[in-house]
């Protein structure tokens, strides 16, 4: 007999084609709620009839914290845990079990494994804790867009951890993010001192390739007397220099790899794009150095800043291609042997494996 009564929120518009998947997904819920934001196709009645709870509004203007704090207002209030979710998520089965065997009368909520993309081969690529379990009562989200929930509840706030909970996403590959930018300038606006979205705000400029706005808002992040977390620094140092690439300035670029290389020295992100740097600029021997760096970092971190570049077969191209350049051709033939076993169905690094592989044998 389950211990708690737990329920599935969401928000959705026009999302017909996720919801059989998605309510597969949810059923060992007690209740499923979905806030419908105005749907033009049959969502709502594909729902309804899987056995969800359907409620419509019309949000103008358009805010994800106020649209998600409708949608918890929906949820009963004798509901003690709640689940909140897009319909291109994807729960593995087992979730209720494991969220009632670790959550006890004191934990306000709770955190889980989220992957947030796979690579081509459909392994996880981009994995990281997730918290978007918690108790029915004193929580609401904040901020427009990139929202979080916020516990304002009297006694303490405590977390309950299972790992083995994993929550997948599958998006729309033609869903647009064309109202992040106006929202999260909009978060700045009225959190100034939030550094996370200032963060935020400045990966959303290079996104749309305003460089200009990137450099100068992602500086202004650095800046910021709360912006500790060594990890999100390092990446706002790596997309200035993105944005320094874009504009050709390649000096300003490598030193600002430089610089998050130094400021998280354990994350292979900077190596690999300094490794993607320097083969632009054909300097073989800084890519051969920036490769054998980055494969000492054994371990992936478990945040959202982590990129599946980092991760797949292209740090093992790099290598194969710098090795190649500098004569160093049984080093080379390793690299493009992982490289193309990584992505089997990647032709021009089966053409790199097998042109390596004849230089080798040809001596």
């Amino acid at each position: 007999m389950n211990k708690y009564k737990v329920a599935v929120y969401a928000i959705c518009k026009n999302e017909a084609h996720f919801v059989d998947r998605w309510m597969d997904s949810m059923c060992e819920a007690d209740e499923i709620y979905v806030t419908d934001t105005g749907s033009s196709d049959d969502t709502v009645q594909k729902l309804r009839n899987r056995g969800a709870i359907v409620n419509e509004i019309n949000l103008k203007p358009w805010r994800f914290d106020v649209a998600r704090n409708i949608s918890l207002s929906f949820v009963s209030k004798d509901i003690d845990i709640c689940v909140c979710t897009d319909l291109d998520e994807v729960l593995e089965p087992g979730w209720r079990m494991l969220i009632e065997n670790v959550w006890t009368a004191q934990t306000t909520r709770l955190k889980y494994m989220y992957t947030w993309s796979f690579n081509s081969d459909n392994t996880p690529g981009v994995t990281f804790w997730y918290e978007k379990i918690h108790q029915r009562k004193d929580f609401r989200w904040i901020h427009p867009v990139h929202e979080v929930l916020h516990y304002y509840g009297t006694k303490p706030d405590i977390y309950a951890i299972e790992g083995k909970i994993q929550l997948n996403h599958y998006p729309d590959p033609a869903k647009s993010r064309g109202q992040y930018l106006e929202l999260l300038e909009m978060s700045v606006i009225e959190d100034p001192e939030d550094d996370r979205n200032v963060h935020y705000l400045g990966r959303e400029y290079m996104f749309y390739e305003m460089w200009d706005k990137c450099i100068e808002t992602l500086k202004r992040h650095l800046q910021m007397p709360k912006a500790s977390w060594r990890d999100e620094r390092a990446a706002s140092m790596r997309y200035i220099a993105r944005a320094y690439k874009a504009k050709n300035s390649y000096k300003e670029s490598t030193s600002w790899l430089y610089r998050a290389i130094a400021e998280a020295p354990y994350l292979r992100e900077p190596y690999v794009e300094m490794a993607q740097l320097a083969y632009i600029e054909r300097d073989w021997l800084r890519v051969y150095y920036m490769v054998e760096e980055t494969l000492k970092i054994k371990e992936k971190p478990t945040t959202y800043i982590n990129e599946a570049s980092s991760w797949n077969e292209t740090i093992y191209d790099l290598g194969a291609v710098s090795c190649y350049e500098l004569g160093l051709y049984e080093k080379s033939l390793q690299y493009a042997e992982i490289a193309a076993q990584m992505s089997p169905l990647n032709q021009r690094l089966k053409r790199n494996f097998e042109l390596i592989r004849q230089k080798v044998l040809n001596g």
